[in-house]
């Protein structure tokens, strides 16, 4: 996995605006939002609930024997904005927490509403795992 930084580009902070992946095993990972195993929030915070998102995706991902670092893409949808703005580096040092500095290709996308309420964060992400060795 190569990080993709064009020559001449200021270093994103955050993300990576490309990851190039040569091959392997693709995990997609539907959108997760701040819901425990039993599908129930336990907060309305925005911060509670992207740190429970980001290990939801994580556990997910570790299902299919992949970790963190594994994540080429990811994309977040979040429907209350000044919330997400307000709560930025809460965010950043969840994410160090769980998934250290390693940082994806990734977008932002603000939303009006999510499915489940009361969901304000859902995030979803693309995994390349390395391929299985052949059965011999």
């Amino acid at each position: 996995m190569r990080t993709l930084l064009p020559e001449g580009w200021a270093p994103p902070i955050g993300y990576a605006n490309g990851i190039e992946v040569d091959a392997g095993r693709i995990v997609f990972i539907a959108g997760q939002v701040g819901w425990d195993a039993q599908q129930k929030f336990q907060s309305e915070d925005l911060a509670v609930q992207f740190e429970q998102a980001l290990a939801n995706v994580v556990t997910v991902l570790a299902e299919a024997g992949g970790a963190p670092h594994h994540i080429c893409r990811m994309t977040a949808y979040c429907c209350d904005k000044p919330a997400y703005l307000a709560a930025r580096a809460q965010l950043g040092a969840i994410w160090k927490r769980q998934i250290g500095r390693h940082y994806p290709a990734m977008s932002m996308i603000f939303v009006s509403d999510l499915l489940d309420n009361p969901g304000k964060i859902e995030l979803e992400a693309t995994a390349v795992l390395p391929a299985k060795p052949a059965a011999g």
